[in-house]
């Protein structure tokens, strides 16, 4: 499982950012494809999920309502739409494949992350 994110940076709050996770060495829909972040001293928290099944979106609390997850099968890619971003989104981004169902956070595999940064 090979997941790389990219498309994060530095934006003002109420500003706008969509992440990308591209896919590589598993078949795309064995696996659902969450985003989750991680903040410095602060536990993962699940943002969203996408279902392999039938393309179902899943959203953490924090998410609902200001991002928006989709995928793009052809290419392998997932991406997440951030809008209305706030400091409090700062974080690491990870994509990750969810080995046992949406927002499980049970992953057979992450990338290295992308930082997104929100300032006031």
């Amino acid at each position: 499982v090979q997941l790389v994110e990219s498309g994060g940076g530095l934006v003002q709050a109420g500003g706008s950012l969509k992440l990308s996770c591209s896919a590589s060495g598993f078949t795309f829909d064995d696996y659902p494809i969450s985003w989750f972040r991680q903040a410095p001293g602060q536990e993962r928290e699940a943002v969203a999920c996408i279902s392999a099944i039938d393309g179902t979106p899943y959203y953490g609390d924090s998410a609902a309502g200001r991002f928006t997850i989709s995928s793009d099968n052809a290419k392998n890619t997932v991406y997440l739409q951030m809008n209305s971003l706030k400091p409090e989104d700062t974080a690491v981004y990870y994509c990750a494949a969810e080995e046992f169902g949406c927002l499980y956070m049970k992953y057979v595999g992450w990338g290295q992350g992308t930082q997104v940064t929100v300032s006031q």
